[in-house]
């Protein structure tokens, strides 16, 4: 029998939720995605000694105010990861919009039309990239200008159906529900175990999916986030998965079957909200989980952010 990785590619696109290079040409998968944290972490490799010097010597050579110039190179180190990646894939490559911009549309925007251009200007169409946005109000407003533009969005720290319910009203291309930090909560939260098929963050991401399917939504839905491979089974089927290396190297040794289920063709009908403003911001406000993790995950974010450009000033300093 055929692996559980190569039964879920039969059903489900699979995403590497890495930078690693060397795990993107083993593990081969359709799509990359990258944050903060990932670039950080490919970074640290050997494989980037290169490019970080480049981007230091650069900078260096750049006028202007030192806060400027740190961004800008920052924002470089983050298209050099997005570059070697985009090589090694045949699908996208998702690039982030900077966290501290999480509740600034205007300077969202200005960001993605900054990253598009800069992969442009190194021969990388805009077919071949998502601007990564969280999906606060802002961010989702973000993401319905540049839609219209023809640049599409994952929307990303999605953790409730309200924020998955205003992308798609804002024709996002792709969300991505995050699947273990809503079992975290519910986990600190009450104190209880959860199995596959009572784990909160998969019954999320299973509501999500079948709101889509049932009103006709084309926005892609991509569980992310997962803490263990149950929660991967749980979702085997839906649009797209995107797996960390660990995961995707048991899937590849496990050798049982795995159960399709989700399936675009089998939904319950559901009525469609009616979304604006007020009612999003009150729907979450009412999901304590989906508040804190939202807002945490916004937080850290900007932390490996803020350690990225702490370690590029450091350099320019040198």
């Amino acid at each position: 029998m055929a692996s559980k990785l190569d039964q879920l590619r039969e059903m489900t696109t699979v995403v590497a939720d890495t930078g690693d290079i060397r795990a993107v040409e083993k593990l081969k998968p359709v799509d990359c995605t990258t944050n903060p944290s990932i670039v950080l972490k490919a970074l640290s490799t050997d494989m980037f000694d290169d490019a970080f010097a480049d981007a230091i010597k650069w900078g260096k050579s750049q006028g202007g105010a030192k806060d400027g110039v740190v961004d800008a190179v920052a924002s470089r180190l983050a298209i050099d990861v997005g570059e070697a990646l985009v090589k090694l894939v045949p699908g996208r490559v998702s690039t982030e919009v900077d966290a501290d911009l999480s509740f600034d549309t205007e300077a969202s925007i200005a960001k993605a039309h900054e990253i598009i251009k800069a992969y442009e200007d190194r021969g990388i169409g805009r077919e071949r990239i998502l601007i990564k946005l969280a999906s606060t109000w802002e961010g989702i407003r973000a993401c319905e200008v540049l839609q219209k533009e023809g640049i599409d969005c994952n929307l990303t720290l999605l953790f409730s159906k309200a924020q998955a319910i205003a992308c798609a009203d804002a024709g996002a291309f792709l969300i991505s529900p995050f699947v273990g930090r809503i079992l975290d909560w519910y986990k600190k939260s009450t104190g209880e175990n959860y199995t596959t098929e009572t784990d909160p963050g998969v019954l999320s991401v299973r509501a999500i999916y079948n709101y889509y399917k049932a009103n006709g939504i084309s926005t892609v839905v991509m569980g992310a986030s997962f803490r263990n491979i149950g929660e991967i089974e749980g979702l085997a089927g839906c649009d797209r998965l995107t797996i960390a290396p660990n995961l995707l190297e048991e899937l590849a040794a496990d050798q049982s079957d795995l159960p399709r289920k989700l399936s675009p063709e089998t939904f319950e009908a559901e009525p469609k909200v009616e979304m604006d403003e007020k009612t999003f911001r009150w729907m979450l406000n009412e999901d304590a989980m989906a508040t804190e993790k939202l807002a945490e995950g916004i937080r850290n974010f900007a932390v490996d952010l803020g350690k990225l450009r702490k370690r590029v000033a450091e350099a320019l300093d040198a």
